[in-house]
């Protein structure tokens, strides 16, 4: 029995293949970059931890000190401490590969805006944790300490401190990342500014909430959280107006009165020229004028056809796309051929970011045997 019409699975699979395969490479590099931050870290575990205690020893009454409530804590929240600080430090790396895990999907632009939108994040979360260490922290302690009732020493664990001071490292960090989810949700075209301005009052009172719950039940460390979110909100405001998504090619196909219309504030009735609608009646009273604007619905032929015709610009263009790539690597092979190992890594480069998903494990695998080689 012979068996025919037996479809291509490796065909098929491949292409999620390779990507499970780069997505792996990419981990082990952000999981390598993390250990040798915190083998650089480690040596210096003990002071860092007196960095980090530092805000609550100044705030600990005159011969108070912290104390550790089990054996080996003197050793693993140290330990812990440089492990999560290393991670913190990595941060930076660790969204550039998750970056590039998702460019060779993304469009020109996309590309031209990520990049500064991933800077901006990473310095704002830093900002945020600057924020809490220097002015949270100092005001929360003072407080707390000052609020211990007569006859109660303070003397605080060295391990409740330390998830306790991450947990608002990590709340200020992603408190203060307000203006990038501003700009993000304008640039994906979900909201606008006008919309946002007006539901100021509900943002004000859900940063409180947030406040609420991501800082000690106290009322300092909930505002001193909820008004920089408050604040940044305002400046997600004011940088998202350069990010409104409507593309250019549309407003150009419209008439002056739509692009006007369109442009109108929310909840404004643009009120232009009403007198065109009977233009028409004026030129043509017995009806037989029409509207080249006016839209007129395909008929089941028309829309066949121009189906087919998208069908077949983008198989021509994915075939255009696979030639490409394909006398990209021949012209590879013929510089490694001729010793022109650099130009055959910058023609590499160019297929890991333009090429198929075939092409890219192909463009990785040459550089692999270019590096071994050289």
């Amino acid at each position: 029995m012979s068996v025919q019409n037996t479809p291509d699975t490796t065909t098929k699979e491949q292409p999620l293949v390779s990507h499970l395969i780069e997505l792996r490479d990419r981990v082990l590099r952000m999981v390598l970059v993390v250990l040798a931050v915190f083998l650089v870290l480690f040596p210096f575990a003990n002071d860092l931890y007196s960095a980090i205690a530092g805000p609550m020893r100044a705030a600990l009454p005159e011969g108070s000190t912290m104390i550790s409530t089990k054996p080996i804590d003197p050793f693993l929240i140290p330990f812990k401490l440089s492990l999560q600080l290393a991670i913190f430090i990595a941060v930076p790396f660790i969204l550039y590969q998750f970056w590039a895990f998702v460019a060779p999907g993304l469009y020109r632009h996309e590309k031209k805006l990520v990049m500064p939108l991933l800077v901006s994040s990473t310095l704002l979360f830093y900002l945020g944790m600057a924020f809490a260490y220097f002015v949270v922290f100092p005001l929360v302690f003072t407080f707390l300490a000052g609020t211990a009732p007569d006859g109660v020493e303070v003397a605080t664990d060295m391990g409740s401190y330390l998830d306790f001071v991450m947990t608002l490292f990590f709340a200020f960090g992603v408190a203060f990342e307000v203006p990038i989810a501003t700009i993000i949700l304008v640039w994906m075209g979900i909201t606008t500014p006008e919309k946002l301005r007006h539901k100021r009052p509900f943002v004000i009172v859900g940063a409180f909430v947030v406040g609420m719950f991501l800082t000690p039940p106290d009322v300092i460390s909930q505002t001193l959280l909820a008004l920089p979110m408050w604040v940044l909100f305002e400046l997600g405001l004011i940088f998202s107006k350069g990010f409104v998504n409507r593309p250019k090619e549309y407003t150009d196909n419209l008439p002056d009165e739509a692009v006007a219309a369109s442009a109108a504030p929310d909840g404004e009735e643009y009120h232009g020229k009403q007198q065109d609608d009977v233009v028409g009646r004026d030129i043509d009273p017995a009806g037989d004028y029409v509207d080249p604007d006016r839209f007129v619905p395909l008929t089941d032929e028309e829309m066949e056809a121009e189906l087919d015709a998208i069908e077949t610009d983008e198989q021509e263009e994915a075939e255009s796309e696979i030639d490409s790539g394909e006398s990209k690597l021949r012209q590879v092979q013929e510089y490694r051929e001729s010793g022109e190992v650099e130009k055959a890594r910058e023609l590499l480069y160019e297929l890991l970011e333009e090429g198929n998903a075939d092409q890219r494990l192909v463009a990785r695998n040459i550089l692999a045997q270019i590096d071994s080689d050289h």
